[in-house]
């Protein structure tokens, strides 16, 4: 029998066996815990995801179709809402090397296949603390110690070390009836609609075609941080947080009067401010 308001996770493996015995691991440790859903590959996690809206997804590294990481990237770009937001990331993997600096960031978390009993224990006690603190159940322990973004391009770069990508340097974008090429050092921030995605610097307000989706794997992920689905904000250009009547988080930009609205999905990145 299901708990009312009980956490709900989707777990993520192609090996059935792992999937049965992290299941039957989970059980042990955190039994109110609901698996609302078993997907085989990554493209079924990330659909699974985006249909059941579970608080937390267990990410095999290594999956058909999508890899865990690529999943992940997928998963964090859903939409959230007043009743949801993008759910905690815990990774399943057999090779420490790849899961050591989730572990350290605080940003998710990993398990060791097999899963053992022990190591388990920490991953639920610190996924129970980030999931309080999300419903303000907790007060914050201190300021994000890096961004989910930033996480998942290090993550990539160590699976696939060919496939480590090369940040942007410039944009080719639209300022009236001219092209111009700006540096990517001097955007404020990128903002889409459902067309274009808007690029402001201090001088120049530009348009591109490229939506942030993409952006966000292209772009320095320790420069450009995600606030919303639609926005990414240079890190160097927030000059503060404030709320407004509706207890909203909004970063300030430095030398404009706009405010930008971060979702409920990336406030953890202001924790403590």
């Amino acid at each position: 029998m299901s708990t009312p308001n009980a956490p709900r996770a989707v777990l993520a493996d192609d090996e059935r066996l792992m999937r049965e015995q992290l299941r039957s691991r989970i059980a042990e440790v955190w039994p109110e815990l609901q698996i609302v859903g078993e997907a085989k590959n990554g493209l079924e996690a990330v659909e699974l995801t985006r249909q059941l809206k579970p608080d937390l997804v267990f990410l095999d590294i290594r999956m058909p179709g999508l890899t865990g990481v690529e999943a992940a990237r997928e998963i964090a770009q859903l939409p959230d809402d007043d009743d949801w937001a993008v759910p905690e990331i815990v990774f399943i993997t057999a090779y420490d090397q790849y899961a050591v600096e989730a572990f350290e960031q605080g940003v998710c978390d990993y398990v060791l296949k097999p899963a053992e009993r022990e190591r388990l224990a920490v991953t639920v006690e610190r996924i129970r603390k980030r999931l309080a603190q999300r419903s303000g159940e907790a007060e914050p322990e201190g300021p994000s110690q890096g961004t989910l973004q930033q996480l998942l391009h290090n993550l990539s770069a160590r699976v696939n070390p060919q496939g480590a990508p090369r940040y942007l340097q410039w944009i080719q974008a639209s300022v009236g009836q001219t092209i111009q090429m700006i540096p990517v050092e001097d955007v404020l921030f990128f903002i889409s609609d459902e067309k274009y995605t808007r690029v402001q610097t201090p001088t120049v307000e530009a348009l591109i075609r490229k939506p942030i989706k993409e952006l966000v794997d292209e772009l320095d992920p320790a420069l450009f941080w995600q606030i919303h689905r639609s926005t990414l904000v240079n890190v160097k250009a927030i000059n503060g947080i404030t709320r407004d009547f509706r207890g909203r988080q909004l970063v300030g930009v430095r030398g404009l009067d706009e405010k930008l609205e971060v979702s409920r999905s990336y406030t953890h990145l202001f924790k403590g401010m």
